[in-house]
Parts: structure tokens; C-alpha cells; sequence
């Protein structure tokens, strides 16, 4: 007869008297406990004002957020769920239980304070001595906006709905003169109605035109019709820089269907938030362009930056002569850029920027459920791509430590 362990699960008592029993003192919530701990949240208390009910800590609410997004959990609602039923969850919430609409408030309220989070974050590895500078690479990436693409506002469009609208809203009206009474106030409010959605087609054509975009969603205006690999996709365009030892040392979320005008703003948040200017920095062919060039190398900033036709050379596809290729060359700044990368050691160093910023990218998509965003508006899903690169600093970090 096997001998078998206890089993009772209607005990009253399931919980471990410790956490770092079941969980291990290694866990990566004890990782983002302490480390939250040690930060400055005083932007996140500067944004409630003292009159009112009392609301969950800032320092509770980070953790929890925090913890979620390293493990991929974007969904208020998931989150909520979890922190009742998963120990670790209820470790970092001191066993309080604050509910989606908490949660979502929370997410949405602090986009300043969680730029210092970003910021201090930083701070933190770079005293470790980590986030270092010695090679920055560059890089952007579509993510689906929270929008259908069947809802979306053109001029055209919009010119037959209005007209579809008064003809219908017409032939309510003759219909309202109709005898039965009953009959007669189901018409009005019919026409009432249409009629409503015929005052708002003004205002979205007002909206479509100050876009300067020939159609514009009307789930998420801010969204873009972007092009990718696979054709276009209606959303935003993230972008960040990466150190050498794979840390996001600056990021943004953009309207940009070009990467040219995000270089240099890019380099100079990378000196914001680290204080230093980085020594080498490499990025495709979206992001050339000839006054890129030339301040980079105003600033003494080593740049690994090809053009279309020198990308298309190096990707093994033979020399591509393109048309004007003789007017760019006449740029001396652009003719060293050609004769370095055409070097071994130019294209060698070049080639690193694959292995740097790709599986960052690689990380937030497919274990983190960055192909998406869950909130509407450019400073929302801003905010959520912002809480995704501090969680992916604080695993970098935390597998750092375990090494």
C-alpha cells in the first residue's frame, strides 16, 4: 500500500507563513520589490491632490504593473484577476485586491511620473555599470493600434454619408405626417437620431482635414496607416535605442511613417537619460539622411548609417548604382559613410546592430504582447510602451544578477 502525502484542501489555512518559501528568495517579484523600494515616487504622490477618498499606494500599484508587464499581462482586467489568485501578485499588493478600474486609472494618470521611473531605472544600471555607451543601435517597429480598420473616415466617404443621412432624415420626416400617433412618435425619434449623426459629420470632417491624413480612424484618431513588411498597418510606430549590453537606454512612441526625423532626437534623449554621449551609434537606411550625417558627426559620434542602395549592397544583392547616385556622392560626409561601411571592420561593427536592438524588439512582441496596444489615443499607448521597456530593463537587470 503506497503511503501517500497530506491532502486536505479545505483547510483553513493555505497560505505558506513565509512567500519566499513557496516562491524562492530569488524571485523576480522580490527583484522588483526591492528595487521599487529604492526609488523616488514623489511625482507619482505630486499627481493626487489631498481632498478625496483615500486611494491604493503609487509604490503598490507600480509593482503590480510592473510585475504584469515582465510577464507579458497588459489587461487591467487580467491583472486584477491574478492578484487574487497567484501568490506572487499578492506579495507585491501586500494582500490588498484593487480592481481593473484602479488598476486602468492608475496606468492612465502617470505618464510623467513613469518617464522618472524610466529615468531612475536608468540610473540604477548605470551605477551597477551597466547601460553602457560604447554602441548604441537604433531601431522602430509597427504596433497595431486598438482600432478597426473597417472604421475609418475619408473625405469622399464622409461626403456620401452626409448625403445618404439628409435624404434619409427627409424621407423620415414625410413619413412622420403619417395619421397613427403611435407610429408617428417611432419616426421621430428614428429622425431624431439620423439627424444627430448628420450634425456630427462636420466635426469629423474638421478632424479628417486638420490630420493632414486622407483617412483617419474613428476608434483611435491619433493612429496611423503604417507601412511594414506585410503591406500597412493602422497604428503607431515605436522606437528605441539599445546599449551594448542590450539595455533601452531611450524610447518613444511616434505617428512616424519615416524614420529620418527620429535619429537624432533619439541620440539626444540617450544623452538625457544617461548623461553621456554614445561613442558609436548604428541604425538601418530608414533613418539616413544627409543632414543625419553630417550632426553626428558635428557631435564626434562614430555613425554606422547606410544608405537604400548601400543597404541593398550589403545584404549581399550585388552594387546597386540607383538613380542620383552620383549627385548624393558629391557629399563628402556621405562618401566616408560609404568607404567605412564598405571596410571589414566598418560592416563588421555595422553588423552588431542586428544582434542588439532585434531581440529587444523580438522580447516585447512575442513574450511581452507588445504587437498590440489596449489603450486608444498617442499619450496613452505611450504610457504603455513606457511601462514595457521598465519591465524589460528590470529583467535584464534581474537576469544580470542571477548570473
Amino acid at each position: 500500500m503506497p503511503r501517500f502525502l497530506p491532502y486536505v484542501p479545505d483547510q483553513a489555512y493555505l497560505l505558506p507563513p513565509s512567500v519566499k518559501d513557496v516562491l524562492g528568495e530569488d524571485h523576480l517579484c522580490f527583484f522588483v520589490h526591492t528595487l521599487t523600494e529604492r526609488l523616488d515616487l514623489s511625482e507619482f504622490e505630486r499627481g493626487y491632490s489631498e481632498e478625496g477618498g483615500a486611494v491604493y499606494a503609487p509604490a503598490l500599484m507600480l509593482k503590480v504593473w510592473l510585475y504584469g508587464y515582465a510577464l507579458g499581462m497588459t489587461s487591467a482586467r487580467r491583472l486584477e484577476q491574478r492578484i487574487r489568485e497567484d501568490l506572487a501578485f499578492r506579495y507585491l499588493a501586500g494582500g490588498a485586491m484593487p480592481d481593473n478600474w484602479a488598476l486602468s486609472a492608475f496606468r492612465r494618470r502617470h505618464a510623467r511620473a513613469l518617464n522618472d521611473v524610466f529615468t531612475q531605472v536608468l540610473e540604477v544600471a548605470r551605477r551597477l555599470g551597466w547601460a553602457r555607451l560604447g554602441h548604441v543601435a537604433i531601431d522602430s517597429t509597427r504596433v497595431a493600434a486598438s482600432a478597426s480598420r473597417d472604421r475609418v473616415d475619408r473625405e469622399n466617404r464622409l461626403r456620401a454619408e452626409r448625403a445618404r443621412l439628409r435624404r434619409q432624415v427627409r424621407r423620415w420626416q414625410r413619413a412622420c405626417d403619417a395619421d397613427d400617433p403611435d407610429e408617428q412618435a417611432g419616426l421621430t425619434v428614428a429622425a431624431a437620431r439620423f439627424e444627430q449623426q448628420l450634425a456630427e459629420i462636420p466635426r469629423r470632417l474638421e478632424r479628417l482635414r486638420k490630420s493632414e491624413q486622407k483617412q483617419l480612424s474613428r476608434t483611435d484618431p491619433d493612429s496611423r496607416f503604417l507601412r511594414e513588411r506585410g503591406g500597412f498597418t493602422l497604428g503607431y510606430t515605436a522606437e528605441v535605442a539599445v546599449s551594448e549590453d542590450h539595455l533601452i537606454v531611450a524610447q518613444r512612441v511616434t505617428q512616424h511613417a519615416s524614420d529620418q526625423a527620429s535619429l537624432v532626437p533619439l541620440v539626444e534623449q540617450v544623452v538625457e537619460q544617461c548623461g553621456e554621449v554614445p561613442k558609436k551609434v548604428s541604425a538601418d537606411s530608414g533613418f539616413f539622411s544627409h543632414q543625419n550625417l553630417h550632426i553626428l558627426e558635428q557631435r564626434s559620434i562614430d555613425a554606422y548609417l547606410p544608405d537604400s542602395n548601400l543597404s541593398w549592397e550589403m545584404k549581399g544583392r550585388g552594387r546597386a548604382v540607383g538613380i542620383g547616385r552620383s549627385r548624393r556622392l558629391r557629399d563628402p560626409v556621405h562618401r566616408r559613410m560609404r568607404a567605412k561601411l564598405r571596410s571589414p571592420a566598418g560592416r563588421q561593427e555595422y553588423q552588431r546592430r542586428k544582434t542588439l536592438v532585434e531581440p529587444v524588439f523580438g522580447v516585447l512582441k512575442e513574450q511581452r504582447g507588445m504587437r498590440r496596444f489596449r489603450l486608444r489615443s498617442l499619450a496613452k499607448v505611450t504610457v504603455e510602451f513606457t511601462l514595457a521597456a521598465i519591465s524589460y530593463n528590470l529583467t535584464r537587470l534581474y537576469r544580470q544578477q542571477q548570473r
